[in-house]
């Protein structure tokens, strides 16, 4: 097991020094859903939600997000991203499908010294609660799973690929 690289020698939490980590092009793929009633889920694929329309907000929150996740998570390094890709499915309950819902997939790129790891999964946690946020009037039941990093590719410790 690879030893925790936010850490320094005394045990005290710093943001890891990339300096003489040599540009790459750097990619991360990352999935997560949200769960509702089948009522929830044909409001919004009828686009008829109070608050408008709620794919797009939450496809923009979500690239909002990737861009703004050194500001969220404490030790990440600000990073020009080059790419941020939203896709929002919309999930319907049948034999293959245990629940109504949306499922976020984000595909974030950079060319830099490290990943973009933390960009992908912020990007698919602020979308799907940016539909929490859009639909909770009518279902505050929904819940949020799945969150993961599917993908990364780049850099020195090369591609990772979870499925």
């Amino acid at each position: 097991m690879n030893a925790l690289t936010h850490f320094d020698a005394a045990g005290q939490a710093h943001m890891v020094d990339v300096a003489d980590k040599a540009s790459t092009r750097r990619i991360a793929i990352a999935t997560g859903c949200i769960h509702m009633l089948p009522a929830t889920r044909a409001l919004i694929e009828s686009g008829s939600a109070k608050k408008g329309d709620v794919l797009g907000i939450a496809r923009v929150a979500a690239i909002m997000a990737a861009k703004k996740t050194s500001e969220l998570i404490p030790l990440c390094h600000p990073l020009a991203l080059t790419r941020v890709a939203i896709e929002l499915d919309i999930l319907h309950a049948d034999a293959a499908q245990a629940h109504d819902g949306v499922q976020c997939t984000a595909t974030v790129e950079t060319v830099g010294p490290t990943g973009v790891e933390m960009e992908a999964l912020t990007a698919v946690q602020v979308a799907l609660l940016t539909i929490y946020d859009m639909c909770k009037a009518v279902d505050r039941g929904m819940v949020m799973q799945g969150i993961t990093l599917l993908e990364k590719h780049g850099g020195k410790s090369g591609s990772f690929v979870n499925r």
